[in-house]
């Protein structure tokens, strides 16, 4: 099957021969989010974090985790969302663990999440590309948007926002 690449941006989504992908979906502020069921790792009851001083705000802290220290990302800062003062963690409140390729080597990181739901399967033909207005996050930060009954999932790229975050290192 041939990609169309009007549906691309930074990285291409790797559907299937039958235009699905498998994906977890999880929540970020208001937002739904879709990662590849391939690139997640574990998902982590919330641990206890570690600043990183003079870390950027995306990935401002790190885990423990068997031994192993992951970066936790927070991505309400690459999409430009903002926490609510005394907002606390909940039960609900996940770490989503992926491996992630970042300049060519494999980083695993851990994303927070504010409440994981499932693996589940999208389709090809229900996805758009990002519109040029009307988001709240940069354009190339979001692969594609998957219409659900009721809502917008949305495919976030994350290779290319670490690898906008390593730049401005």
């Amino acid at each position: 099957m041939q990609q169309d690449d009007t549906i691309m941006t930074g990285s291409s989504t790797p559907w299937d021969e039958a235009g699905q992908l498998e994906v977890l979906t999880f929540d970020v502020g208001d937002e739904r989010l879709a990662i590849e069921a391939v690139s997640i790792r574990e998902i982590l009851d919330l641990l206890p974090e570690t600043p990183v001083p003079g870390a950027p705000p995306l990935v401002a802290s790190v885990v423990n985790f068997r031994g192993k220290i992951i970066p936790i990302a927070d991505l309400r800062v690459a999409f430009g969302m903002t926490r609510e003062t005394g907002e606390e963690a909940s039960p609900d409140n996940r770490i989503v663990v992926i491996e992630t390729q970042i300049g060519g080597e494999p980083l695993q990181i851990g994303l927070r999440s504010d409440k994981v739901h499932e693996v589940t399967i999208l389709n090809r033909s229900d996805s758009s590309e990002p519109p040029l207005l009307g988001m709240r996050w940069r354009r190339e930060f979001a692969r594609e948007l998957v219409r659900q009954p009721g809502s917008v999932i949305v495919i976030p790229d994350l290779p290319t926002i670490f690898t906008s975050l390593a730049e401005a290192a």
